[in-house]
Parts: C-alpha cells; sequence; structure tokens
C-alpha cells in the first residue's frame, strides 16, 4: 500500500508549465473577446487568516487591475468547506463567481460525507496556484521538544490529547487521523471553523495539537508561542528546512500536502475559463508574487484547466483511501 503524494503529483509535476503554456494559448483565443461588467468575487469556503484566505486575498489583488474590475473576497464557512462551494456550484455561471478550493472541497470531502450539497462535477478546475505543506503544532507548554518525544507522550496518555484543525474534511483534519492510524495514538479531533480559531486556542493552551496548513503559525513559532514538531511533506519544507518530516521522524511513506486552486460553476464558457487560467497563470510567474507565496509557506506550482482537473482525479484515488483506512465519516 502506497500512500505518498508521488503517485497523486506525479504526472502534473512532470510537466508543471504546460498547463500554464495552455493557458497562455487560451488568453489569446478569449483574453480579448470577454471581461467581467461588475465586480468578481472569490468565494473563501473558510475563515479569514488561514492560507486558502491568504491565497485568494494575492489573486484578488493582482487579477483587479488585469480584469479593470473589482475582485472581491468573501469568506463564507461552514460545514468543512461545503457551503461556500456549494454557493460557486449554484451560482450562474458568468464569470462573476469562483471558488478558492481547496484539498478538502475539491477531493477529501466527497469521500468523508454521507451527503454533499453538491457534486464534483457541478464545478470546473481553472488554475491549481500552490501546494502547502502541513505541519504539527503543539502548545509551547507541552512537555515534548521533538516529534519522537510528542509520540512518546501521546502513547503514554491516550485518549489525553485532543488536536485542531480548521474543519471537518480539511487536510489538517484527514493527516491527524491518518497520523492515528500509523503511529497507534489516540488524539480527540476538535474542529474550528478555519484556522483562524485554531491559531489562538492552541497558543492559549485551550487545546494541545494543531495539525494544519503551515502559514498562518510560522510567525507564532518564530515568536516561542507554540512549536512546530514536523511537517508533512515528502521531503522538508523549504520555509522550514530545520524541522524534519513525518517521515524521517519514523512513520514511512507518510505525505500529505494542501494545495489550493481555482474552481468556477461547471457551464462557464471556456473562453472564461481561459481567461482566468491565464490571468492567474501570468500572476503565478510573477518573482514578487513568488515571493510573496513562499513568504506565507506555500510553493507556486501553477497548471491549466486540463491539469488541475487531471491531478484533481489523481488526488482523488488517493484520498479514498486514506478516509477508508482512517473510518473517518462525517454526517
Amino acid at each position: 500500500m502506497t500512500l505518498s503524494r508521488r503517485a497523486a503529483l506525479g504526472a502534473a509535476l512532470a510537466l508543471p508549465f504546460i498547463g500554464m503554456a495552455h493557458a497562455q494559448s487560451g488568453r489569446t483565443q478569449g483574453q480579448a473577446a470577454w471581461a467581467p461588467s461588475r465586480p468578481v468575487r472569490i468565494v473563501v469556503p473558510f475563515q479569514g487568516g488561514g492560507a486558502t484566505d491568504l491565497t485568494a486575498r494575492l489573486l484578488a489583488e493582482r487579477l483587479t487591475p488585469m480584469l479593470g474590475q473589482a475582485v472581491v473576497v468573501d469568506n463564507r464557512p461552514g460545514a468543512g468547506g461545503n457551503l461556500g462551494a456549494d454557493m460557486v456550484a449554484k451560482a450562474e455561471p458568468d464569470g462573476h463567481t469562483l471558488l478558492m478550493c481547496t484539498i478538502g472541497t475539491a477531493s477529501i470531502n466527497q469521500f468523508l460525507y454521507s451527503r454533499m450539497p453538491f457534486r464534483q462535477e457541478d464545478l470546473a478546475a481553472v488554475a491549481l496556484v500552490n501546494l502547502v505543506a502541513n505541519g504539527i503544532m503543539v502548545n509551547a507548554n507541552l512537555p515534548v521538544q521533538n516529534f519522537a518525544e510528542f509520540l512518546a507522550y501521546a502513547k503514554a496518555n491516550p485518549g489525553k490529547l485532543n488536536y485542531g484543525t480548521p474543519g471537518n474534511g480539511t487536510s489538517g483534519h484527514l493527516s491527524g487521523e491518518y497520523l492515528k492510524v500509523r503511529a497507534g495514538i489516540d488524539m480527540t479531533h476538535v474542529p474550528y471553523r478555519g484556522t483562524g480559531g485554531v491559531v489562538p486556542d492552541l497558543i492559549a493552551g485551550n487545546i494541545d495539537v494543531a495539525v494544519d496548513n503551515l502559514p498562518a503559525y510560522l510567525p507564532h513559532a518564530q515568536e516561542g508561542r507554540m512549536k512546530i514538531l514536523a511537517v508533512t511533506s515528502k521531503d522538508r519544507w523549504f520555509a522550514l528546512p530545520e524541522v524534519p518530516t513525518v517521515q524521517e521522524s519514523g512513520i514511512a511513506d507518510f505525505e500529505a500536502v494542501a494545495w489550493f486552486g481555482v474552481q468556477a460553476p461547471a457551464r462557464m464558457p471556456r473562453p472564461i475559463l481561459l481567461r482566468y487560467a491565464a490571468a492567474i497563470a501570468e500572476i503565478s510567474r510573477n518573482p514578487e508574487v513568488v515571493a510573496r507565496q513562499r513568504s506565507i509557506g506555500a510553493e507556486p506550482h501553477p497548471l491549466g484547466p486540463d491539469e488541475f482537473a487531471a491531478f484533481i482525479q489523481a488526488e482523488n484515488t488517493k484520498w479514498r483511501e486514506v478516509v477508508r483506512l482512517a473510518g473517518a465519516r462525517l454526517d
């Protein structure tokens, strides 16, 4: 059994810039023919302050002058991201509503929830934007200094630790459940409605552990208000070269990297979809944007519509198996 992201990312990583080339081709075909006639909203299906929100705001800032209309971020948290995703799935496909999708809304949730308010085919892939590693963070007062000590402490205190994530169905949730299965530890999941609620509770000691995308935690860890014990990526994350991976710490083939992209209502005309894909590809190549994404712990990884759709299908194969192994299920 292999749950490495190697299988999930193989085809996409082999041709990382083909999607950008396709998007640029679409730009010449559709960019001049369509422009928004009113402000565009990017629905973020989580609270502000997390990696999803930060990525969406960076795109909105850059898209506004390119499109000639204001691009605003609309935070609609709830149901593990399903609430916001459902809004976009049911929106008019006229190019004025986009979804800042996540690994949860675009892949995991369909296997985790017994009932979904929308179908995956109700959303069209526009562009993959970036990849973000998850981290295993603990309250600064928890008596552990590294990941091995954490595992030993958790095994010695079964059921006493609780771990927070930005919500049911997020990559943090599934990474935490998978960690429990692989490490043989017992922790209680505490779902929040976004990273914005997890961070202060971890600092205050209301929860012991957080399993979440790294960006929002970096400054607090640097100030000593929490400890980042390990990252869930295959290799050490560029923003935290001193922090080991879970694999290095003894759990073989453990890998779970979150990702963020843009989707649209499925019936959105192809020229409009390609217009957005081209704009996002152009934004992704900008050195300042690359630097800003890396400053929040995100690795740019642009893919165009067709490549992003194939990427999602590969992710579905992986996360279907992770959910089965974890035995996680939500109503």
